[in-house]
């Protein structure tokens, strides 16, 4: 039995400081929650600040919640401190198994059995992190998209002895914490989203193996083509308002025959030393003397703005349906 109703949570644990770590401690201290941060090491102290300083900027453009405050976050490198009065649980230390096995394993000894413990994993199995932990019914992976704090998609699926009770329970718990949580049919490696932009990432790889296109072309082609579009609609809702009238119907009828043509190569190609360099110096050039920090601020200012849109596009919406009622 999972301990409060989603709505009465307000003390979260965030295990891990890194990119994603950091942009959920980021993101719920925006929506008023208290959180405490574990660190591997003091040394990342430093990287959280910055991270959350970062983040701050845009998250007060977005509107943050009236008691929303970084005063509202403490961190410490004892995993049992930062559990101990805990009423949900994100973690998202490094992808790597036995890692998450032992953390999971060590939680289930040191947290109660009632409280959700959230996996931000981007590509393994919650039946596999859950294997060695003695309460495995309240895990879940709930993985975000980056930066967290931005972005709402948080890709749920539980393992198979994750309760049911959990997955709805979370799922409550994201939407009322301003999150768009989807619930998927079945364990995938790689979820949803991150395989749709594994994709497109494989491709790119062999454009630059190949030098059949350059990185910046590569970025230059998606911004000004179907990036703008995806940030409005998925590229199904796409091609069903591209075949016109006839919808994905026509897409379909007119164009299947072209699916068979060797357009893409979703089969990775070779990492060798030559096209990792190609890609590092390709972005090196594309970027120039920006850093991490003036470039998450360039991205946050652009998702901000496409979040107004889409605000303004969904009310005008919901007030065009008001009328005609």
């Amino acid at each position: 039995m999972i301990a409060n109703n989603p709505e009465a949570v307000k003390n979260i644990a965030c295990i891990g400081a890194g990119p994603i770590g950091g942009g959920w401690t980021a993101h719920y201290l925006a929506r008023g929650y208290n959180v405490t941060t574990y660190l591997h090491d003091v040394s990342e102290i430093d990287g959280l600040n910055r991270l959350l300083e970062t983040a701050w900027i845009s998250l007060t453009e977005m509107g943050l919640a009236p008691d929303a405050s970084m005063d509202n976050l403490k961190w410490t490198t004892s995993l049992e401190e930062a559990v101990a009065n805990a009423e949900f649980i994100q973690e998202s230390i490094p992808e790597v198994l036995e890692l998450k096995q032992h953390l999971y394993q060590k939680l289930g000894e040191i947290v109660a059995p009632n409280v959700v413990i959230a996996s931000s994993t981007s590509g393994l199995s919650m039946t596999d992190i859950q294997a060695n932990c003695s309460t495995p019914e309240r895990t879940v992976v709930a993985h975000p998209f980056n930066p967290p704090y931005l972005l709402p998609l948080v890709e749920m699926i539980g393992g198979e002895k994750t309760s049911r009770e959990t997955v709805d329970w979370t799922e409550r718990f994201y939407k009322v914490a301003g999150k768009a949580p989807l619930v998927m049919k079945k364990e995938v490696p790689g979820f949803i989203a991150t395989r749709l932009q594994e994709a497109i990432w494989r491709e790119a790889l062999h454009m630059v193996a190949n030098g059949e296109a350059t990185v910046e072309q590569i970025d230059q082609a998606v911004v000004n083509g179907p990036g703008p579009r995806w940030a409005l609609m998925g590229p199904c809702e796409i091609f069903h308002v591209g075949g016109g009238e006839g919808g994905m119907a026509y897409c379909l009828d007119q164009f299947g025959a072209a699916l068979k043509l060797p357009w893409t190569r979703l089969i990775a190609p070779e990492l060798t030393q030559e096209l990792r360099d190609a890609m590092v110096e390709g972005c090196v050039e594309m970027c120039g003397d920006a850093d991490f920090s003036s470039l998450s601020r360039k991205l946050n200012s652009g998702l901000v703005e496409i979040a107004r849109i889409k605000a303004r596009l969904a009310n005008a919406e919901q007030s065009g349906a008001d009328k005609g009622d």
